[in-house]
């Protein structure tokens, strides 16, 4: 099931690729989710196949 918070605007990070730094969800079409890391780019993901966190802006 897809993170409901998983929206475009949201900011991520990938447990898998801390060097990436934070990104924000740039879109969203089923399991597939753009981000542009601050450090790793544009990137297309498969969030069926990655961990992508949700980072809380209250927290961060």
């Amino acid at each position: 099931m897809a993170d409901p918070f998983l929206v475009p605007g949201a900011r991520v990070r990938l447990p898998g690729r801390p060097d990436w730094g934070l990104g924000q969800v740039q879109s969203v079409i089923g399991s597939r989710v753009t981000v542009n890391f601050e450090h790793g780019g544009k990137q297309l993901l498969n969030a069926a196949a990655v961990d992508i966190d949700v980072v809380d802006p209250e927290t961060e």
